[in-house]
């Protein structure tokens, strides 16, 4: 920057500078803007108007769907630092609006640049420097403040009326979502089923490190393309949308949009979350309680908890406790021995869940879903990444077509293509890990569990972990929930009078306390 001029003097159109001077070019798109030309359209613009001044062009930087708002843009501030150690003297961008949120911001930038020696030169508004081109140039960049405000409040109404009607009002939909035809919220199924799993896998009391480094390992990525972590969980298992509510601002639809997860399952993870720091219950050197989170009380809905208690005569009992009777007093449900409940429900698994009519139709079930979902769930994702990846490589080849060659464009490229080979290979790698399990091998998996000990602990937790989804206890019967789907997925047996165990005590600390709410009736 030695010996050469504060501020270089403007050049004049269809006059070549004397010497070359080094250059670069800004461009901005904001996707909210129909009108807006594209950062493509703006560079070629801005190419034909270097080689007109005979500047050379080292670089480029621009910012995609980003609010000239704001200058919270990252290419702007690394076009900023780069001015700052002297790389280029001239920038050149398609309107003064591109270079600050209003007139004021963007005179600041262009004084910021100026004490740096770089001039800001602009192809649509090409003004003489002199005091009454300088007076024009401040008159054009009023306009173009009055446009972006204009702008922002016909985007700001246009959107509250897509919310009206439950469209699609930013460019941004949550992982699950598409959007139709006609801008409406549509399922999309295979990463639909990744939200399902991730709500059941939570509800299940899983740890989140497990969860997504299932995830990642399957090479399954979040809606943004990054690998899954905590705070995208977060998100995501608060998200009430997937629930089929409708929020943008403060609108707020109920079945505005396709439901993904039950109100049941959602309202599960809430309450694991709030006991959070006890997820898989506690074991106890008294034995466990091996239908924590998994009993209900038929009157209230609330869990039943597994508590031990002394009797009148002093013996100890382990049972299960409704939990609103025992925090609120306000159930009345009586309390139920362990070891007779866990043994009745055992026996009921046996009797009606692992009979041949059953078991067959479970195994038809099985196969007719495994054909279905295996493809589509982690290869259906993948084939989504492959498909965004190729189309990047498509606009950028588009690009150099066009004579847009730069070094970001070139690494970009190489970037994609190597993004595209690593896909390619995941779902290679995907489609030959697909295990197809036979109907004869799932029936006889099934009718395994028909020769273990009903009586035996250990037969009875794998009993309750493979078929049970929930037991509600009520006065004189028992719900049961299985844990396959359809018409034989629910039965009622008749709870007799040894079940029940009323202790007069106070319960000592010896039960489990996992709690959640009931799944789905």
């Amino acid at each position: 920057m030695a010996g050469k001029p504060k501020h270089p003097a403007k050049p004049k159109r269809g006059k070549k500078l004397e010497v070359e001077e080094p250059g670069v070019l800004y461009g901005r798109y904001s996707s909210h803007s129909q009108k807006d030309i594209s950062i493509e359209q703006q560079f070629e613009k801005g190419y034909e108007l270097a080689a007109e001044y005979g500047i050379k062009i080292v670089d480029t930087y621009a910012d995609r769907a980003v609010s000239g708002r704001t200058d919270k843009r990252r290419d702007f501030q690394r076009m900023m630092a780069d001015a700052a150690k002297g790389k280029f003297h001239y920038v050149i961008s398609w309107k003064s609006n591109r270079m600050g949120r209003n007139m004021l911001e963007a005179l600041i930038n262009e004084a910021r640049l100026q004490d740096m020696g770089v001039r800001v030169l602009y192809v649509e508004e090409d003004f003489d420097d002199t005091a009454a081109g300088r007076f024009a140039a401040r008159s054009m960049m009023n306009v173009n403040q009055f446009y972006s405000e204009n702008m922002a409040e016909d985007i700001k109404r246009g959107l509250y009326d897509n919310a009206a009607n439950c469209m699609v009002a930013n460019g941004h939909l949550p992982y699950g979502y598409k959007a139709d035809e006609t801008l409406h919220y549509a399922i999309d199924e295979p990463r639909a089923a990744v939200i399902r799993e991730i709500y059941t896998r939570v509800a299940c009391g899983e740890p989140f490190v497990d969860i997504f480094n299932s995830l990642n390992a399957r090479g399954i990525k979040t809606s943004y393309g990054r690998d899954w972590g905590r705070s995208s969980f977060q998100r995501i298992i608060s998200n009430e949308r997937y629930r089929g509510i409708y929020i943008y601002g403060d609108v707020r639809i109920e079945g505005g949009i396709p439901r993904i997860v039950s109100d049941e399952l959602y309202f599960k993870v809430q309450e694991v979350l709030k006991t959070k720091k006890n997820p898989q219950g506690r074991h106890r050197m008294y034995g466990d309680y091996l239908l924590t989170g998994k009993l209900f009380c038929g009157k209230c809905k609330a869990p039943m908890t597994g508590i031990s208690g002394t009797g009148r005569s002093g013996a100890l009992h382990y049972y299960y406790v409704c939990q609103t009777r025992r925090t609120e007093k306000t159930c009345d449900k009586a309390n139920l021995r362990r070891d007779e409940i866990e043994l009745k429900v055992a026996q009921a698994i046996r009797d009606y869940a692992l009979k041949d009519d059953v078991i067959e139709w479970i195994a038809d079930s099985t196969v007719a879903y495994n054909e279905r979902r295996e493809q589509e769930g982690q290869i259906g994702v993948l084939q989504d990444q492959l498909a965004t990846a190729q189309r990047g490589i498509k606009n950028i080849m588009a690009a150099i077509e066009q004579g847009i060659i730069t070094e970001t464009t070139k690494a970009r490229l190489l970037e994609l293509e190597a993004e595209q080979s690593a896909i390619s290979a995941k779902i290679a790698a995907a489609r030959a890990d697909i295990i197809t399990v036979s109907r004869e091998d799932i029936i006889a998996g099934l009718e395994m569990f028909r020769d273990g000990d009903v009586h035996n602990k250990k037969y009875q937790a794998k009993l309750f972990d493979t078929f049970l989804i929930a037991v509600y206890a009520y006065d004189d019967e028992l719900k049961i929930v299985f844990s396959f789907s359809g018409k034989k997925n629910t039965v009622r047996i008749p709870l007799d009078k040894e079940t029940i165990d009323n202790v007069d005590s106070a319960p000592s600390d010896l039960g489990s306390f996992k709690l959640c709410l009931g799944p789905p009736r």
